[in-house]
This record gives C-alpha cells, sequence and structure tokens, in this order.
C-alpha cells in the first residue's frame, strides 16, 4: 500500500516499508515482528506444498522397479521447495516417456507426471497451502 506523508511517500507491507523524502531519498524499514509471526506458518505451508506434491505424482510416475519412485523421497528435502526425481534416468523419463506403452497396474503413469498432476490437483495444493500460511482464499 503506498501512500503520502506530508512530502514523504511510504510503501508499506507486512515485511517492511520504505520512505521516499524529499530529493528523492529513499530508507526501507524492515518489520522486525514479521519472521517470528509468519515464518512457522510459511514454513508449514511448504512442508505441506512439498508432501503434496511427492504424494499426488505417485500415480503419475512410470514404475517399473520403484527406483524412480522412491529418488524422489531421496532427492527431495521436504519443506526446502525443491522436490527433484534423482534417478539417473529420471529426466528421460519425465520428457521422454511413451505414455502409450501403459502400465496395467498404473495407468497414469508416463511423462510429464508433474504437470499432469498439477492441472488436477494444483488448486488443491495452493487453497492447502493458503490455508496454512493464514491466506484468506480467493
Amino acid at each position: 500500500m503506498s501512500k503520502r506523508i506530508g512530502k514523504h511517500i511510504k510503501i508499506e507491507t507486512p515485511r517492511g516499508w520504505i520512505t521516499v523524502g524529499p530529493g528523492g531519498k529513499a530508507s526501507l524499514t524492515w518489520n522486525t515482528a514479521f519472521k517470528p509471526k509468519w515464518h512457522k506458518q510459511y514454513s508449514e505451508a511448504q512442508i505441506f506444498v512439498d508432501s503434496e506434491v511427492l504424494r499426488l505424482c505417485e500415480p503419475y510416475v512410470p514404475f517399473e522397479t520403484g527406483m524412480l519412485l522412491l529418488s524422489g523421497t531421496l532427492g527431495t528435502e521436504i519443506g526446502s521447495g525443491l522436490v527433484q526425481w534423482i534417478a539417473p534416468y529420471a529426466r528421460y523419463q519425465y520428457y521422454m516417456a511413451n505414455r502409450k506403452k501403459v502400465n496395467q497396474f498404473k495407468p497414469l503413469a508416463g511423462s510429464f507426471w508433474f504437470q499432469r498432476m498439477k492441472e488436477v490437483y494444483g488448486q488443491s495444493i495452493i487453497d492447502g497451502a493458503r490455508s496454512i500460511a493464514g491466506g484468506e482464499k480467493k
């Protein structure tokens, strides 16, 4: 939010504010209460997102021996915001796997598993994270 206070302009966010005084000199002030108040909620929301991505991608990840699926768990530090499948052939499977060769036990498995999962469950992941972080649903 931006507002004018006399000859000063102040731009505020929950994390802090910028004040621009006469002559165009700007100063940044951090809200010291922001991190203690919000860090825990944001961290819990990130843990939720990472966990849900791994869980909801499971039916979409190609499966022969289980190594590719388990490499997602091994390659992801839950809460870091980086979910990755680290099997040596994961990249090939993600971009090049032939979806026409369907496994009878995993009919959704194939290439672009994250993208396809996101199309189905993306909004529910966002809504859940928003709820945990204390945001309002739009």
